[in-house]
C-alpha cells in the first residue's frame, strides 16, 4: 500500500482510530534527514510482509494543527497508533530502528 498524505486534522483523527496499526511519518521537505529516510519508509509500505499496517505522512509545515496535537518536537518522527492510542514512536532518521519499529508493530 502506498504512503498516503494526511491533509487535515479531521483526517488525522479519523485515521488513528483504526483497529489496524497506522504508522505516520511526520516530516518536512526542507529537512535533510527526512528526505534520506523517506524512501525506506515508502519501501516498507510496499512490502507484502507489512500489508496489515497503514502508512501515512504528515508534512509538518502544511499541517501545524496535526503536529501540535501529536506533540511532535523533532523531525522526522514516526508514530504508530492503534485504536486511537499511540503504541510506539521513533525520533530520527535511523533506517534499522524504523524497520524494527515496523516489525514490532506487525507482530
Amino acid at each position: 500500500m502506498p504512503v498516503t498524505a494526511l491533509t487535515s486534522l479531521d483526517e488525522y483523527q479519523e485515521t488513528i482510530k483504526g483497529e489496524n496499526v497506522t504508522i505516520i511519518d511526520f516530516w518536512a521537505t526542507w529537512n535533510g534527514p527526512c528526505r534520506i529516510i523517506s524512501p525506506a519508509f515508502e519501501k516498507m509500505s510496499d512490502d507484502p510482509e507489512f500489508s496489515g499496517i497503514q502508512f501515512y505522512k504528515v508534512d509538518a509545515d502544511d499541517q501545524p494543527d496535526i503536529v501540535q496535537q501529536a506533540g511532535i518536537r523533532a523531525l522526522p518522527t514516526f508514530i504508530a497508533y492503534k485504536d486511537g492510542s499511540k503504541v510506539d514512536d521513533l525520533v530520527g532518521a535511523n533506517p534499522q530502528a524504523l524497520l524494527n519499529l515496523v516489525r514490532e508493530c506487525n507482530a
